[in-house]
């Protein structure tokens, strides 16, 4: 039963109501019976919205840009290499199970649910920005009743739904924060495996600012996620869960960085020692590379980093290593120039990936730009190739736009891989004049030719 059908306030159905019988909940829920709206239709919240709209058969996507919702509303997805979301997207839009709008307000009106997913950058000091968040909970206050629910899947600093959200909505709403329910229920999805994530590669982790929140939170992710839910003590200790993730593997793949550098003067594959070293079982060192990006792992530490008194000199640290890394390629470059008695200066440098990951069309924090930025500073000319980006993006990284397949046509010098795209194991590296290779993903196989290559992490060969 879709929302247009009838009145949603008629609703007798709370989940945020421990009187009601589960399974009656439940089926209330699965039925289409309790209306739900997910606000923030990116590349994590519109599969989460189809996914929602899969097993409810009555989800309203939210989002502020017009294109976004009439695209959604035609069934067409702006979530590029995304698995299984095409067909879900126009399967839950054709039934009429999921429909899009940009009127948050509006939408609150009609849910019972509420689900929030939007972005949480930061700012030019490393703050947390939390106004899209703020903004979303507004909408949904303006229509928020007793006993719907609240829960919020964007990544937080820890206390922001029990210091920030609850008494937000509280205020804006009119009603007793013990009205209506709220949970913190982190996104544990990875671009590029975003249903399969939603739906249950891993279980759903769930708490709430009470009890009840917590109860009924659970009851909904268990009708979604296959593998389950693992409830935890509140909301803020779920929030801590999510930021906790991220800040493990920014500080864990910072030492593998910071042992990359000893490289040269142990004269030693120290790529090798690392994975030698991890057949133990306590130990689970990550790789190097030349850098972090995303707008998760490089954002979440700030999320400890600012706004609490504790002190927090490792995470700081570990920003600081995983930063360095693309200036630490541009010297490594010159290194290897200047072991050929030349200099960087004046050099033609194609880099090889623009975006954080491979096959992922997000290039927020790529190492990227800096590594861009540092070789124009060096007075080289840069030439930049990337198959899933169009030319006019990767024009605004500074650097001209080829195609890989012209790349043989031009006069290079030197080539830094930044992004192991499946497409650069392809490269006829035989076409090349001889070129100086900083190989930054240690992806690239180069034997058998004449190129002078270093690998962060494996060192210089020939």
């Amino acid at each position: 039963m879709n929302a247009d059908e009838r009145d949603p306030r008629t609703e007798t159905v709370s989940l945020y109501d421990s009187s009601r019988p589960p399974d009656e909940q439940r089926r209330a829920f699965t039925e289409g019976r309790i209306p739900v709206a997910v606000y923030g239709l990116g590349k994590m919240g519109l599969p989460l919205a189809t996914v929602y709209a899969e097993t409810t058969t009555n989800t309203i996507g939210v989002d502020l840009s017009p294109e976004v919702v009439a695209a959604v509303e035609r069934g067409e997805t702006h979530a590029v290499r995304e698995p299984g979301l095409d067909t879900l997207l126009a399967e839950t839009i054709e039934s009429g199970a999921l429909s899009a709008c940009a009127d948050g307000p509006g939408a609150a009106a009609e849910a019972r649910v509420h689900v929030i997913i939007v972005p949480t950058p930061i700012d030019d000091d490393s703050t947390p920005d939390l106004s899209a968040l703020e903004a979303v909970c507004e909408d949904i206050a303006s229509g928020l009743a007793p006993g719907d629910l609240v829960l919020v899947e964007c990544t937080v600093p820890p206390k922001t739904c029990r210091e920030v959200v609850r008494p937000l909505l509280a205020e804006k709403s009119g009603l007793e924060p013990e009205e209506f329910g709220l949970a913190f229920c982190p996104e544990r999805t990875s671009s590029g495996r975003a249903i399969e994530d939603i739906r249950g590669a891993y279980p759903k982790v769930v708490g709430g600012v009470d009890p009840e929140s917590t109860r009924a939170a659970a009851l909904v992710y268990e009708a979604i996620n296959d593998r389950g839910v693992l409830t935890v003590t509140d909301a803020t200790t779920a929030e801590a869960v999510k930021v906790f993730e991220g800040v493990y593997r920014d500080v864990n793949i910072a030492l593998a960085n910071e042992l990359a550098r000893f490289t040269d003067e142990l004269d030693i594959d120290v790529t090798e020692a690392i994975e030698v070293a991890n057949t133990l079982p306590v130990c689970d060192i990550h790789t190097p590379g030349i850098g972090v990006g995303g707008h998760c792992i490089p954002y979440y530490p700030y999320f400890l980093i600012r706004g609490f008194e504790a002190d927090a000199p490792l995470l700081g640290t570990a920003r600081a290593v995983n930063d360095s890394m693309p200036a630490f390629a541009v010297s490594k470059l010159g290194e290897e120039f200047a072991a050929e008695g030349r200099e960087l200066a004046g050099e033609t440098v194609l880099v090889l990936g623009l975006t954080y990951r491979p096959a992922v069309e997000e290039t927020t924090a790529t190492p990227a730009g800096p590594l861009v930025d540092g070789l124009r500073e060096a007075g080289a000319e840069v030439l930049a190739t990337d198959p899933i980006l169009p030319p006019e993006a990767i024009e605004e990284f500074g650097a001209e736009a080829i195609s890989l397949e012209s790349a043989t046509d031009r006069e290079v010098d030197a080539a830094v891989l930044v992004t192991a795209h499946e497409e650069f194991e392809g490269i006829d590296w035989a076409g090349f004049d001889p070129l100086i290779v900083i190989d930054g993903r240690n992806a690239l196989e180069l034997g058998g030719t004449n190129h002078r290559v270093y690998t962060i992490g494996s060192g210089h060969t020939e």
